[in-house]
């Protein structure tokens, strides 16, 4: 029986077309299943049955492959907009679906936290925060402080859940247990959700007590 000839690689159809934002969607695909560490220039180009130096044409290198599926995945960030809400509350659902954005690829974003360039000035979520901080009344000046002060809680507190940092301390004995205290049984998701919310309370309380604002509504 005369066995059927496998189609050199490059021209058989493909599910992906090889173009930028085809070749991200697919190393998309790979680190949300085996992380960012599994992905290599290779290994995506055999995903996507193309020569690998073909991939170099529309990309120039895996940082870059990085920095397209960073933006791809940071463009689905969408909080509605809610124009009778207070701050407090548009504030609150932002950090929520930021939240849930980032427990949809973890690790990419346990991945992209840690990189001073995540966070660029128009980005959905950077927008929505500072034109929230502005609803608060902040000075101009202020607002991006602010911001990127939250945005280091924020994702700082993801870091700690995504990689089970945060659900490890929490088992820690308390220091007036003594030596020969165990470690409590490790928390469950209601308890994890239960910390954000203790987090984010903090935060919309430090926004509400900040000095620059407070010192304005004195003013009037």
């Amino acid at each position: 029986m005369e066995t059927q000839k496998k189609a050199p690689r490059g021209t058989r159809k493909r599910d992906v077309p090889l173009t930028e934002d085809g070749i991200c969607a697919k190393a998309l695909e790979l680190i949300d299943a085996d992380g960012v560490e599994a992905l290599t220039m290779r290994r995506l180009a055999a995903e996507l049955d193309a020569n690998p130096m073909s991939l170099y044409h529309h990309v120039p290198n895996k940082d870059a492959v990085l920095r397209g599926v960073t933006e791809r995945v940071g463009s689905q960030f969408r909080t509605p907009e809610r124009q009778d809400a207070s701050w407090q509350e548009r504030l609150r659902q932002l950090a929520l679906d930021f939240r849930a954005l980032a427990h949809r690829h973890p690790k990419l974003m346990g991945y992209s936290f840690g990189r001073a360039d995540f966070i660029q000035p128009d980005d959905p979520f950077w927008r929505g925060l500072t034109d929230t901080l502005a609803a608060a009344e902040l000075p101009a000046l202020e607002v991006p402080r602010v911001a990127a002060t939250l945005r280091a809680v924020f994702t700082g507190l993801l870091v700690g859940e995504l990689t089970g940092a945060l659900q490890r301390w929490s088992t820690f004995p308390p220091a007036t247990a003594g030596p020969d205290a165990g470690e409590a049984p490790a928390p469950s998701s209601d308890v994890i959700d239960a910390m954000f919310t203790c987090a984010l309370d903090a935060a919309i309380a430090g926004v509400e007590n900040h000095p620059a604002r407070t010192r304005g509504e004195g003013e009037e």
